[in-house]
């Protein structure tokens, strides 16, 4: 299955080559706050935290997701994760709850917790390299669809659009 591409990483461009802007503002949005590993995303979420997939349904069909995590897409993130908003997702408490975000390998994920940050949930972060850690980490994950495998406890994430 020829799936998405995957998130591009400063190493895909020329060695000599500057930063691009998109690398300086994600140096300057994580510098902003303090990201986590993939343990340290497990020990929030079992405390109460949110776990955020912010991956498009091609990414999670091909990859798998974390079972329990609570998807919701990049396009409609701010909507559902503002506790001010009357469309917040049903698990939303307030402006104070951990949440942390993840995308495929860690970069659109620096900017959406950038984004919520902005909003006013001070305690939004993102996890760093994304799925791709969590899995390499050994923590569970879920593949879905046709002939699929599934790794660790528990069903497929909830899918919030």
């Amino acid at each position: 299955m020829s799936g998405p591409a995957r998130e591009p990483t400063r190493a895909t461009a020329p060695a000599d080559a500057p930063a691009s802007r998109v690398d300086e503002m994600l140096e300057r949005v994580r510098s902003s706050y303090r990201r986590v590993g993939p343990l340290e995303a497990a020990r929030i979420w079992a405390s109460g935290g949110l776990l955020v997939d912010t991956r498009p349904a091609a990414q999670r069909a091909e990859f798998g997701e974390i079972p329990g995590a609570i998807v919701i897409e990049r396009n409609v993130l701010e909507w559902r994760l503002d506790p001010t908003c009357r469309h917040r997702h049903e698990k939303v408490l307030g402006p104070d709850q951990e949440m942390v975000l993840f995308c495929q390998a860690g970069y659109a994920s620096s900017l959406a917790a950038a984004s919520l940050r902005r909003l006013g949930l001070s305690r939004a972060t993102d996890l760093i390299g994304g799925f791709e850690a969590w899995s390499r980490a050994g923590l569970p994950t879920t593949l879905t669809g046709p002939g699929s495998w599934s790794k660790g406890q528990g069903g497929p994430a909830e899918v919030v659009l």
